[in-house]
């Protein structure tokens, strides 16, 4: 069986009144959206307000959406600055619980939610599902990460949602996840992209490629080239789909792409997006490479307004051939600062100096983040300088304190790591910022 083809795709399009509103109706939304969502924090988060009464901002001056560049931008330190609840808008007895990712400091960063922005979220990530051609007829298995984590919950609520059935396996044991995507006829799958190729190629290995009534799969939380897209397709024989979130704008289901795979559309009556030069602050012309922001038009509990995700990436606001009218963000080309996606999990050169830092004299706070892709999966070796005496020790000696320091490492970056011990300033010293990391992937 061949990838679908768009001689007989069947577009599916879950709510053409928003996905495929004039520009200048959804305008008009997103501006009533925005006054009231400017309102609320002003009057329910002390941070907004001083941020805005600093700029010589009141709510009666936002009156459309043309005025959101007089709004002040909040950023990932906000966020930690004001760790856990300073941000919500809302009564704690409202939020029905919350979501979290990993923060510089080691604090997670908190995102709560409503019930409705729960809905608003499983609403969303049904759109998705429904560019990928899913429907309530399908069978959605979801091998993402369950917990804190937003990978695994988006993608059951959004099966929810749609009204199709979730299997909720969550991440790992490859050979289960096999046997109940055989057994249980799914025929969709989400995940990341890395453990996609990993899962396809096992499959094909164990000779169950035909066994398989997949057609699609869902893949985000991480950088993926469409050479990747193009492998995992080829092997199972289904059409790939890129998704996109953060946890602390709703997580999986801000933006997908649909069947043409010419940038993924972004539910801007939920999430309003700029791409602006991370340097000036200017807005990007369409096509042009800047900082991609968010605002949150409709969430309750944490409304953020002009979120800099420094995710770097274009945006194109012309129709897509999907008849869709959404706004359509392109492939991302990196990042503005120096966190790295490790299977799924953010994780910051800060978090591993803090780590070895707290493992006392033996260990110096020189280090180096290797970054690698084996086997189609992340890989992340730390090369760690040790105490000149380390390398008299006997081999126990030494293989017990690499274990230590891995250990100490996984608990503090929520991913495995490889540890390689080397002597002092073996590690090569810059004059002017330290090279923390050496990223080896490919994600062009």
């Amino acid at each position: 069986m061949a990838a679908v083809s768009l001689e007989n795709w069947v577009e599916r399009i879950r709510d053409p009144k928003i996905e495929c509103m004039s520009r200048d109706e959804m305008a008009d939304l997103q501006s009533r959206r925005l006054v009231d969502v400017v309102k609320r924090v002003y009057d329910n988060v002390p941070f907004y307000r001083r941020k805005m009464q600093q700029r010589g901002v009141e709510p009666g001056d936002i009156r459309s959406i043309e005025d959101i560049g007089k709004l002040p931008f909040t950023t990932k330190e906000d966020l930690r600055d004001n760790y856990p609840f300073g941000l919500l808008a809302i009564p704690k007895k409202d939020v029905v619980r919350v979501q979290g990712t990993s923060g510089t400091t080691g604090k997670l960063t908190i995102a709560p939610y409503s019930q409705k922005d729960v809905d608003v979220w499983g609403e969303c990530v049904a759109r998705g599902l429904t560019m990928a051609g899913l429907t309530e007829e399908d069978i959605i298995h979801v091998c993402y990460g369950y917990g804190l984590f937003t990978g695994g919950l988006g993608l059951d609520y959004g099966a929810k949602a749609l009204g199709a059935m979730a299997i909720p396996m969550s991440a790992g044991n490859t050979k289960r996840q096999m046997m109940c995507m055989e057994d249980l006829g799914a025929t969709a799958f989400a995940c990341t992209p890395s453990y996609a190729l990993y899962l396809a190629e096992s499959i094909q290995e164990a000779g169950l490629v035909d066994h398989m009534k997949l057609k699609a799969g869902i893949h985000g939380a991480e950088p993926w080239t469409e050479e990747m897209r193009k492998k995992i397709e080829s092997i199972l024989h289904i059409n790939c789909f890129d998704i996109y979130g953060l946890c602390e704008i709703t997580g999986p289901g801000v933006a997908q792409d649909c069947i043409h795979k010419a940038g993924l559309h972004v539910h801007h009556d939920y999430f309003y997006p700029e791409v602006l030069d991370p340097a000036t602050h200017e807005r990007c012309a369409d096509g042009e490479t800047g900082e991609l922001v968010f605002t949150t038009l409709a969430k309750e509990a944490m409304p953020l307004i002009r979120y800099r995700t420094k995710d770097l990436t274009s945006i194109d606001h012309s129709t897509c051939e999907c008849g869709r009218t959404l706004p359509r963000i392109s492939k991302f080309t990196g990042r503005t600062d120096d966190m790295k996606v490790i299977r799924g999990v953010n994780v910051f050169p800060t978090q591993v100096e803090t780590a070895l830092l707290s493992m006392g004299g033996v260990v110096a706070p020189h280090y180096l983040m290797i970054v690698d892709r084996e086997d189609n999966m992340d890989v992340l070796t730390v090369m760690v300088e040790v105490d000149e005496s380390v390398f008299s020790d006997e081999i126990r000696k030494l293989d017990a304190l690499r274990n230590k320091i891995a250990a100490t490492l996984k608990t503090a970056l929520g991913v495995s790591v490889r540890v390689k011990l080397v002597e002092p300033k073996s590690i090569q010293r810059s004059e002017g910022k330290a090279v923390r990391v050496i990223d080896n992937r490919n994600l062009k």
